[in-house]
């Protein structure tokens, strides 16, 4: 057990908000995460701590942050969620603080989601935008509109496998057995149902309408068969489910998109896993997607679109971020800050940047 006596367990800020069993609670959930974080928290897998002399100040701004979400639910709470991140995100964005200052926060808040995600099991939390060393909050990256046609096209050749019925039998054996491998299962027990569902509509229809709408991470992991209106072509996301969690959302898509979320919804009723959940999407070990299956997948299409990533930070935000940067550029401000669900305009303000393309054209003209 580390020795937390250094530490700043219970600053004399948190210690003011807190009833006496509030701050026995409150101490006790600073102690798990302090020790998790010294023992295991840079690398959980070989059980690698972050140094103290990490650990200590970013724990005096995790207590800053537990403050600001006490104000913020006007209440003791330890039970954290990605709104409350997100939500100090934008709010430390608006100060007039050092980018500095901005930055370690950031860190410090990663920092203890970690220990969030590994001991609480709450999904993983990927910030919308990073602080840099400046005083830059633009996103990291995003995708070209040539990338996002790649994508869009990608989606639909993931995982396909050939037609059943234009397989010889060595061919067919060949592929059951590759099937088998990825649906885990035995080669025997492969049948042709599990060509269908390798040439199904579960990717497309995530990746079109992640493209069309810019879901978060957290938007795909909540998404329900109730947002989908395929008739009006768009997602209608309540607010108990939508990231920001203020106010309801419809959200447009494309009517091609439409027509394949469509397909899915049919497609979906006859995979068991979904009988008894509404979750829209799945993965393969029944899971609702998270940053990292989706971080996964978008590496994965890229391959299969040949974008390269190796000097690039590549996550599902980039989908995000092209959809913000060319909406603004396409339309205007307010139908971006609508189309992605920002509750203030300075938030969708970041996307207000000319494209790459944009100024390579520019300077084409100058000559």
């Amino acid at each position: 057990m580390s020795d937390l006596e250094d530490f700043p367990v219970v600053t004399e800020k948190a210690e003011s908000y807190l009833n006496e069993r509030q701050l026995l609670d409150y101490r006790a959930e600073r102690e798990d995460c302090l020790e998790w974080l010294l023992t295991f928290g840079k690398k959980p897998n070989e059980v690698v701590g972050y140094a103290p002399g990490t650990v200590k100040p970013r724990c005096y701004r995790m207590d800053r942050f537990y403050r600001y979400v006490w104000d913020h639910e006007e209440g003791y709470t330890v039970n954290l969620s990605h709104e409350h991140a997100d939500s100090w995100m934008d709010h430390l964005a608006r100060r007039d603080v050092s980018a500095t200052h901005k930055r370690n926060c950031m860190k410090s808040l990663l920092m203890l989601y970690k220990w969030l995600h590994h001991e609480r099991g709450l999904g993983e939390w990927e910030p919308e935008f990073r602080f840099s060393a400046d005083t830059s909050t633009q996103p990291r990256e995003y995708l070209t509109r040539e990338e996002r046609r790649a994508i869009r096209d990608a989606a639909l050749e993931y995982g396909s496998v050939p037609s059943y019925n234009n397989l010889t039998p060595t061919e067919r054996d060949r592929w059951k057995r590759y099937l088998a491998q990825r649906f885990e299962k035995p080669k025997e027990d492969v049948t042709p149902d599990d060509w269908d569902r390798a040439n199904g509509w579960k990717i497309p229809s995530l990746v079109w309408v992640s493209l069309d709408a810019g879901l978060r991470p957290i938007e795909v992991e909540r998404a329900t068969i109730s947002w989908v209106d395929t008739d009006n072509s768009v997602l209608r996301i309540p607010k108990e489910d939508s990231s920001k969690n203020r106010e309801h959302w419809v959200v447009g898509l494309r009517d091609k998109t439409a027509d394949v979320l469509s397909k899915w919804c049919q497609q979906r009723q006859n995979f068991s896993m979904y009988d008894d959940t509404e979750t829209l999407w799945l993965t393969r070990k029944q899971n609702p997607y998270g940053s990292s299956s989706l971080r996964g997948l978008l590496h994965r299409l890229c391959e299969i679109a040949g974008i390269d990533t190796e000097h690039r930070q590549m996550s599902w935000y980039a989908i995000r971020h092209a959809l913000g940067t060319y909406m603004t550029r396409e339309e205007d401000l307010a139908a971006a800050q609508t189309q992605l669900r920002h509750r203030s305009p300075e938030t969708t303000m970041k996307y207000d940047q000319v494209p790459v393309e944009d100024r390579q054209d520019a300077l084409d003209r100058m000559g």
